[in-house]
């Protein structure tokens, strides 16, 4: 019989949180070992809220005792949460899928070092969609090079606190390293105003918040008599919360080490 994944899910409460135990619950592989919520939330010590009805776990603030025995913790949360389970995994020998986003870049090299300790997949979007959208985007950078100026527009939900997204940041990596440049050094995050003629070696970055938007996410390439939008849009959560699935189990066969969705799907040349 193959190994059942025993799974921790932190931010349990959360709009992501609610969809990750919902896939957790439904995969015949995995099993839901404990779910995480902030410290002191009044939802300690309830019922972890499972489609079709409460299971017999409680929700937890206690990380220590509730990663003890897992395989794996799931975390879409945010940065200084992270950071404090990333810790105590180190410690314990959990690995971890890490779909937070907003991590400045001592943070992320916080997380590179833990990866040898542990097995991390630590991705901006776990999407199998988006993840291909990017080798698209490789793909055009590098044909695209000459005479085209580019423009990442992304848009979620009015709670997201972060921005620009951590896709569209990372669709900017992509694009930029492609063409041999640096993102810190030719983003362009907002214009108002007098602004000039547009540089032709920036990439810009334009942002939406409203309502119950899951996430777009179009880049633009635009030429003189073309242009080349290459988008994706999310409908629902569960296409994250499947891709972090995808990662689970990506560890069956990869030791420790920091990896992203592009070595879970077999797209890095």
């Amino acid at each position: 019989m193959a190994h059942v994944l025993k799974i921790v899910v932190a931010g349990a409460t959360g709009r992501m949180g609610q969809v990750l135990l919902t896939a957790v619950h439904e995969a015949e592989d995995c099993v839901l070992h404990g779910a995480l919520v902030r410290a002191g939330s009044s939802a300690v010590g309830r019922p972890v809220a499972l489609y079709g009805g409460a299971s017999d776990l409680l929700l937890s603030d206690d990380a220590a005792a509730t990663l003890a025995g897992a395989d794996v913790l799931i975390d879409f949360t945010r940065p200084e949460v992270t950071l404090a389970h990333l810790t105590l995994c180190r410690q314990s020998g959990v690995n971890m899928v890490i779909g937070t986003t907003g991590f400045d870049t001592a943070q992320k090299q916080h997380i590179l070092d833990a990866g040898r300790d542990i097995g991390i997949v630590f991705a901006p979007n776990m999407s199998v969609g988006v993840n291909l959208t990017f080798k698209l985007l490789e793909m055009a950078a590098r044909i695209l090079d000459q005479g085209f100026d580019i423009e990442i527009t992304e848009a979620h939900h009015r709670h997201k606190v972060d921005a620009p997204s951590g896709t569209a940041l990372r669709m900017g990596e992509v694009i930029a390293k492609t063409l041999g440049r640096e993102l810190s050094e030719c983003a362009v995050y907002g214009r108002e105003g007098i602004t000039g003629p547009r540089d032709p070696a920036t990439i810009g970055f334009s942002t939406i918040r409203g309502g119950d938007i899951v996430g777009d996410h179009t880049v633009l390439f635009a030429g003189t008599g073309e242009r080349i939008e290459i988008t994706h849009k999310a409908t629902s959560r569960m296409t994250f919360a499947q891709g972090a699935l995808r990662a689970v189990r990506f560890f069956a066969h990869s030791g420790t080490g920091c990896y992203d969705m592009e070595d879970v799907l077999g797209l890095r040349a």
